[in-house]
């Protein structure tokens, strides 16, 4: 799996992160230099790989894009970006960039130009439903389809050779001048699958470990992700048990996701699911939560289950965020990393142990995954390889509780997260956990 099983991701909005203007005015400014500054933080945090959401030329929100192969001048330039990739590859850090290939904006140049030249356009092929019987919501004197039913995003024709050229050239250039990694594929499950069958060739006939997943809100993971299509997808089912299971003192939600996925027969055991708590597109975790107490064990859970973790930036000093009329810009804040508003320093501590533990464990990058016990408010399960065993042990309630579960032969237990505390067992296991807390467990000295 290369560098995917030692991920822990960085997800960065950049037009938000920079506080660039709201629309593009067209000047050129080093926002993103900012990043230079967070490399320490980031690898403190133990960031392996960093993904950046939209950074191509674009008309507002990143999304609307103009034009794939330049940096949107809010952001910088593409020599700038290019001096980016380099610090952060010299620190041992991946680069991801969100490919947005469903949509373009509607100064897209080709799109630009049918807009000029009507049915005279060279591109009219370029663009899906293009008709000129009718006029568009948007006062053309032509009908076009817009993604979802947002007009300003204008949905691109994959089946056209040119356009599908275009894309791919885009992913070359990426990968060949500035050495990125991998894509996130905004929209994946509304993209033709046959591009994705051609991108997965191009993409890895450059760089054989470049890592793509998709943007998938439910239905089937292994319809995109697949040895003929991308490598993974956005986990929203345990991203919604995660903190539904919180909320609601009820660890059966998740556990039967993570058993669902993970478990023995588990649909998703094949797929390296890329995992998180939040995102540009939801309400932050500390907002969603309703006691934030629970923080601690939310990022346990991330960290510890099979996939890789991510961490949207901001989030580990559990920075709030919430949709308000339809607007994300809450989400998506501008953040100096001197001045952290009201940063949770004991959630940031313990998501740097979290990183710490999980590159010191392989049995939590590569190890099967099976539910012990699942209480309403208390969950144990075990990730095993052939060399290691762990077990996580949680406890949502505002009061110590002690725990049962079945161990292998007889030895002791190292709680990894709290001080190295150590526990005998003789196959059962009977030990309390912490007020709203976890113990990581890993099981040595082991006689059967």
């Amino acid at each position: 799996m290369s560098w995917i099983e030692d991920a822990v991701f960085y997800n960065i909005y950049p037009l938000g992160f920079c506080g660039a203007p709201e629309y593009n005015d067209g000047i050129p400014v080093n926002r993103l230099d900012r990043i230079y500054e967070w490399i320490p933080h980031m690898k403190e945090l133990g960031i392996t790989a960093v993904v950046f959401n939209p950074v191509f030329e674009s008309t507002k929100h990143g999304y609307d894009t103009k034009d794939l192969f330049k940096i949107d001048c809010r952001l910088g330039s593409n020599a700038g970006f290019k001096r980016i990739c380099d610090a952060l590859h010299a620190n041992n850090m991946k680069v991801l960039l969100d490919g947005v290939f469903n949509h373009v904006g509607r100064e897209f140049a080709p799109f630009a130009d049918i807009r000029e030249k009507l049915q005279g356009s060279r591109y009219c092929g370029w663009f899906r439903n293009l008709n000129f019987d009718a006029g568009s919501p948007m006062g053309d004197p032509f009908r076009y389809e817009g993604w979802a039913g947002n007009y300003d995003l204008v949905k691109l024709n994959l089946q056209n050779r040119e356009t599908a050229d275009y894309l791919l050239g885009a992913v070359k250039m990426w990968i060949e001048e500035f050495g990125i990694d991998g894509l996130r594929l905004d929209a994946a499950d509304v993209i033709d699958p046959d591009f994705f069958r051609e991108l997965r060739k191009t993409a890895k006939s450059i760089k054989s470990d470049f890592w793509m997943y998709g943007e998938i809100v439910g239905g089937d993971y292994n319809r995109l992700a697949n040895p003929d299509m991308l490598d993974s997808v956005t986990n929203y089912e345990c991203y919604k048990g995660i903190y539904s299971s919180h909320n609601e003192h009820n660890y059966f939600e998740i556990a039967h996701s993570l058993n669902r996925q993970f478990g023995n027969g588990g649909i998703y055991r094949n797929i390296y699911t890329y995992n998180f708590v939040d995102n540009h597109d939801v309400n932050r975790i500390a907002s969603s939560l309703k006691d934030k107490a629970h923080l601690n064990n939310v990022h346990t859970i991330l960290y510890t289950m099979p996939g890789a973790p991510s961490i949207y930036y901001g989030s580990e000093w559990g920075v709030e965020g919430t949709r308000t009329n339809s607007s994300d810009r809450e989400l998506r804040p501008c953040m100096d990393i001197h001045h952290i508003p009201n940063p949770n320093i004991e959630l940031s501590d313990h998501i740097i142990k979290l990183g710490s533990i999980r590159q010191s464990l392989p049995a939590l990058k590569n190890g099967s995954f099976e539910n012990l016990q699942i209480k309403n408010e208390q969950l144990v399960y075990r990730r095993k390889n052939a060399a290691q065993t762990v077990y996580i042990a949680l406890n949502l309630s505002r009061e110590e509780k002690w725990v049962d579960f079945q161990g292998e032969g007889k030895g002791i237990m190292t709680d990894v997260l709290n001080s190295n505390a150590e526990f005998p067992f003789d196959n059962c296991v009977h030990l309390p956990v912490p007020p709203c807390g976890a113990r990581i467990l890993v099981q040595r000295d082991c006689r059967i």
